[in-house]
C-alpha cells in the first residue's frame, strides 16, 4: 500500500507543479487562511487515489473538511490528508510546501507520506521504518539524532510562528542553533537527524502533522504535547492540534530542561 500512496502523493504533486509554473489564483477561506488552484487540484488527484485504492476507508480532506464529529468519531481507520501543506510558502514560491497523506489508526497514524515536489523528495514510513528518498536515487533510513552532552541543540522553527512559548521553550535548551522551515517539513528535519527538537507553541491542524508526525515516530522519535503526552488523531470533535513538542533522541533529556 505505501507504494501505492507514494504514487498518488507524486501525482498530486505533479498537479501542484503545474499550478506553480503559471500565474495563479489566490482565494481566502473562511478562517482567512490562502486557497489556491494548486490546493483543489492536489485535493482531486488524491481523492480519486485513495478512493480508487481503499473504496472503503473514508478520506479527511482540508479541503472537505466539513465531515460531522457525529459520523468522524464512528471511524477506527480513515486517511488524512493535507493536499498542499504550507499554501503560504507555495504563494511566495520558496518551494517549502508538501503533500501529506497519512492512514490513521485508532488515533495513530501508522503510515505517513510526505512529499516535497519542488525537490522530489519523499519523506515516509510505516512499520517498516521511516524513510527518505530523492526521485531517482535509492531511499536513506531515517533515525532521529541524539544530543551528546555539550552540544549545541539544533532547534527548527517556524519562520511566521515564532511565539513567546518558543523563545521561552529555546531558552531553557541552553546553547541553541535555530533553523527555520516551513510546512510539514519541520517535522521531517527531526526524523532525518538534522535537528534536535522543534517546538510547536501556535496552532496547527490535524492534516498538518499527521504524516510527518508517523516519519518522526518511526525513525525513533517522540511527538508529544508540553505535557508530554502522545499527540492523537480524531480523538476530540475540533481538528486542532493541541501545542506540541517534536522530540529527536533526546526526549527524556529535553522533558528534564522544558521542566525546570
Amino acid at each position: 500500500m505505501l507504494n501505492n500512496v507514494i504514487e498518488i502523493a507524486h501525482k498530486a504533486g505533479d498537479a501542484i507543479m503545474s499550478v506553480y509554473q503559471r500565474d495563479f489564483a489566490t482565494y481566502e477561506k473562511k478562517d482567512e487562511s490562502p486557497l489556491t488552484e494548486a490546493d483543489l487540484a492536489a485535493h482531486e488527484v488524491i481523492m480519486a487515489g485513495l478512493q480508487t485504492l481503499t473504496p472503503d476507508v473514508p478520506v479527511l480532506s482540508e479541503e472537505s473538511a466539513d465531515i460531522s464529529w457525529e459520523e468522524r468519531q464512528k471511524w477506527d481507520t480513515y486517511w488524512l490528508v493535507d493536499p498542499l501543506d504550507g499554501t503560504k510558502e507555495f504563494i511566495k514560491r520558496n518551494g517549502e510546501f508538501t503533500v501529506n497523506i497519512a492512514l490513521i489508526k485508532n488515533h495513530k497514524a501508522v503510515l505517513g507520506v510526505v512529499y516535497t515536489p519542488v525537490l522530489k523528495q519523499f519523506y515516509y514510513a510505516d512499520e517498516n521504518g521511516a524513510f527518505k528518498m530523492t526521485e531517482g536515487e535509492a531511499a536513506v533510513e531515517l533515525k532521529v539524532a541524539d544530543h551528546q552532552e555539550g552540544e549545541i541543540w539544533n532547534v527548527v522553527a517556524s519562520r511566521s510562528h515564532m511565539s513567546d512559548e518558543t523563545k521561552a521553550f529555546v531558552e531553557k535548551l541552553g546553547k541553541a542553533e535555530l533553523v527555520s522551515m516551513g510546512s510539514s517539513l519541520k517535522l521531517c528535519l527531526v526524523a532525518e537527524g538534522k535537528a534536535h527538537v522543534y517546538p510547536r507553541f501556535a496552532l496547527t491542524s490535524e492534516w498538518d502533522t499527521a504524516a510527518a508526525q508517523c516519519v518522526v515516530e518511526m525513525a525513533g522519535g517522540k511527538v508529544v504535547t508540553p505535557e508530554f503526552e502522545p499527540v492523537l488523531y480524531n480523538a476530540k470533535e475540533n481538528i486542532l492540534n493541541p501545542f506540541f513538542i517534536v522530540c529527536g533522541g533526546a526526549a527524556d533529556k529535553i522533558q528534564t530542561l522544558a521542566r525546570s
